[in-house]
């Protein structure tokens, strides 16, 4: 029985989420409890007849995310050519398996494989319905490579947006970043030799070139593609003072966040571990903008400069940002802004979650490309799980 049979005999599909409902569109917590209402109706009960074992609450939740999600129908069906030789494997349950893994928070591809061959009933909701039609761990690592390649994940998380998002209106957007422990060797700074420049003031009818301009100055007036085309993202190692002022380091990554009011993660961008989080604020502002509607940006001391001042304000948002002393005290939050800034705990908690639920501390592979699906992979199902958690 092939990947298509299967679902067709296990699942019992919805129908499109973004569809009328009485002739009006259907606001997110009635499109998501109607979601769960037809889920839970007519999907668990056909299952329970076509499985031996009894499902567990960790495969209902995991059915819950897969039939939100719906990954398979972003990777291509196999083309079978007349010839001969071995058939192209499918990848639309190994897609299924990765959010397995997600949402198991499993740390490695071969515990997830060992999951599949000693748990009939989660083979089964992957669409694997023979033990025989496990595949090997290099075909789920090649997968994987084409996943990456093709930008899966943001693929689907794009879809998730478009689907929930696009039509509500969003309170704030809280932009935070988190670190990201890689399993590569970082890349060697390459050290740029500078002119040395006079000191003091130039002389009567002196010409000095002028300075470089500073990356948050020319994001101002770029298009966020341009600008993420100088940002590096290749493993190095990072530095930050952690919550208790003590300095952390680790080698690895940077994962930057958008988080929606109601904990859904609106934009990502994974950099490099030394950037810092302000590097990064003005293009994801611009991205976030054209997906959704929201009136206040909030972030932390981090992000204290002019230009994202400036670039929140010329989006219509209302930028709300701790204050970085420098020189002298900073002036405090009106009780307002104070309330309103309390608020950006929800991006704190999303990066928890991520990390502690669905696979942000155990990124085992390598290469900017890989460990943003793996990262994506996590996303994806944390953006599903919340959106479940908000029509209880």
């Amino acid at each position: 029985m092939n990947y298509g049979e299967f679902k067709a005999l296990l699942m019992v599909k919805c129908v499109v989420y973004s569809a009328s409902y009485k002739g009006e569109p259907m606001r997110l917590l009635d499109r998501i409890s109607w979601l769960k209402t037809r889920i839970q109706e007519d999907l668990f009960p056909h299952l329970r007849e076509c499985l031996d074992d009894p499902l567990t609450e960790k495969q209902r939740d995991l059915i819950m995310i897969l039939e939100v999600i719906e990954i398979e129908k972003y990777v291509p069906s196999p083309v079978y050519a007349s010839s001969t030789g071995r058939p192209p494997e499918d990848r639309r349950p190994l897609a299924r398996a990765f959010v397995a893994k997600a949402v198991y928070n499993l740390p490695t591809t071969r515990v997830l494989i060992d999951f599949l061959h000693n748990m009939p009933s989660l083979r089964k909701i992957c669409g694997l319905a023979r033990r025989n039609d496990i595949p090997s761990e290099p075909t789920f690592s090649r997968a994987f490579a084409e996943f990456a390649l093709t930008e899966l994940g943001d693929k689907v998380h794009k879809a998730l947006v478009d689907t929930h998002l696009s039509d509500a209106l969003i309170g704030h957007i809280a932009r935070d970043a988190t670190a990201i422990k890689g399993h590569e060797k970082p890349v060697p700074k390459k050290k740029e030799k500078k002119a040395p420049q006079k000191k003091g003031r130039p002389k009567k009818g002196e010409l000095r070139e002028p300075g470089e301009e500073k990356r948050l100055s020319l994001q101002v007036n770029q298009s966020p593609s341009d600008a993420l085309k100088a940002i590096p993202v290749h493993c190095d190692t990072g530095t930050k003072i952690n919550a208790q002022g003590y300095k952390e380091t680790w080698r690895g990554y940077k994962l930057h966040i958008d988080t929606a009011c109601n904990g859904l993660p609106v934009t990502t961008m994974l950099t490099s571990a030394s950037l810092h989080d302000s590097q990064v604020a003005i293009p994801m502002m611009k991205m976030t903008s054209k997906k959704i509607t929201c009136f206040y940006d909030l972030m932390d001391a981090a992000y204290d400069a002019r230009q994202i001042y400036e670039v929140s304000r010329s989006l219509d948002h209302v930028p709300i940002i701790d204050k970085n002393p420098r020189r002298g005290e900073a002036l405090p939050f009106s009780p307002a802004e104070a309330r309103r800034y309390n608020e950006r705990t929800v991006a704190e908690r999303v990066n928890g979650r991520l990390k502690e639920e669905f696979g942000g501390r155990t990124v085992m592979v390598r290469g900017h490309k890989k460990v943003t699906l793996h990262l994506m992979f996590g996303i994806i199902a944390l953006f599903a799980d919340q959106l479940l958690r908000l029509a209880q």
